[in-house]
C-alpha cells in the first residue's frame, strides 16, 4: 500500500471508528481474560471484533443481561412448545414458552404467556414467581410485589435464591430499602450471586455502610478472577458495576 492509500485511510473517519471499535473490543476481551477471542480479533481485524461483540460482548438476551432465567433457549424449542399449545393447551407449556420471551428481553410476549399458564393452573410457583420478575422488569415493582412475596414465604429457595433476590430487587424499586438490604443479605448468606452482591454494595453506600459496601464489592471482584468464562460472561454487567462502586469508593 502505498503513501497516498495510506493518506487516504487516515483521513477516513470510517477507519478510525473501526480502530477504535476494535481496541474496545480487545481491550474488553483482555479484561475478561477472553484469550481465545483476543487471538479471533487480532487475526482476524473488523470481523473478529464483531463477532466479539454480538457473541460475546452483547450476549443473548440483550435488554436481559444480568437478569438470567435458568435454561438455554432456542427457536426450535419456540416451534415445538408453539405446537404443543396449539394441541394440548397445558399449562406448563405456556410457562416454558413465557421463559423464553423473558429470556429474550421480550416480555410483553412473555407477561401474556405467563398469564395464559395462571389461567390453567393458578397455583404455579414457578409461573407465578416468573410473572413477577417479568413485572419487575416492566418497571411494574408494586404489582409484582404480592407475586414474589407469596412465592418466597412458601418457599424461600425457590429457583436456587432467584426468587428472592427478585424480592429484594422489587423492595429496592418501591422505596423500601431497608427490607431490600434484609432480603439481599439473606440471599448472600447461601448464595455468591454478584447481581445479589453488587446491588447490596450499592445499598450499603446509600446507607453510608461504606465498609459494608467495600466487602461485597471484593468479593465479587475476587470471585469473577477465578471464574470460568461462561460465568464471567454471564455476570460481566455485574462486575463492571462492582468496577465502578470500587472506583466510587475510592475516589471517596
Amino acid at each position: 500500500m502505498d503513501g497516498s492509500h495510506w493518506l487516504y485511510l487516515l483521513r477516513s473517519p470510517i477507519f478510525w471508528i473501526g480502530t477504535i471499535f476494535q481496541f474496545w473490543m480487545l481491550v474488553d476481551a483482555v479484561r475478561q481474560r477472553e484469550w481465545i477471542w483476543v487471538a479471533v480479533i487480532l487475526l482476524f481485524p473488523g470481523i473478529g471484533s464483531l463477532w466479539y461483540f454480538f457473541w460475546v460482548y452483547r450476549g443473548s438476551g440483550g435488554a436481559m443481561r444480568g437478569f438470567e432465567l435458568p435454561g438455554a433457549h432456542s427457536r426450535k424449542r419456540i416451534k415445538e412448545l408453539q405446537a404443543q399449545i396449539h394441541h394440548l393447551d397445558k399449562s406448563h407449556h405456556h410457562s416454558q414458552l413465557a421463559d423464553i420471551y423473558f429470556q429474550q428481553g421480550k416480555l410483553n410476549d412473555a407477561e401474556a404467556s405467563y398469564r395464559a399458564a395462571l389461567e390453567r393452573d393458578p397455583q404455579d410457583e414457578d409461573t407465578r414467581a416468573h410473572l413477577g420478575q417479568c413485572l419487575l422488569r416492566q418497571n411494574r415493582a408494586e404489582e409484582a410485589l404480592p407475586l414474589l412475596e407469596e412465592v418466597c414465604k412458601a418457599n424461600p429457595k425457590h429457583d436456587y435464591g432467584h426468587t428472592l433476590m427478585a424480592l429484594a430487587e422489587t423492595l429496592r424499586a418501591i422505596g423500601q430499602k431497608e427490607r431490600a438490604i434484609a432480603v439481599f443479605e439473606q440471599v448472600t448468606e447461601n448464595h455468591s450471586y454478584a447481581r445479589a452482591r453488587v446491588q447490596l454494595a450499592e445499598l450499603y453506600l446509600e446507607a453510608g455502610r461504606a465498609h459494608d459496601a467495600r466487602q461485597q464489592i471484593e468479593e465479587v471482584l475476587a470471585d469473577a478472577r477465578h471464574a470460568p468464562a461462561f460465568q464471567r460472561r454471564r455476570e460481566r454487567t455485574w462486575v463492571r458495576r462492582a468496577k465502578n462502586l470500587q472506583g466510587r469508593l475510592l475516589k471517596g
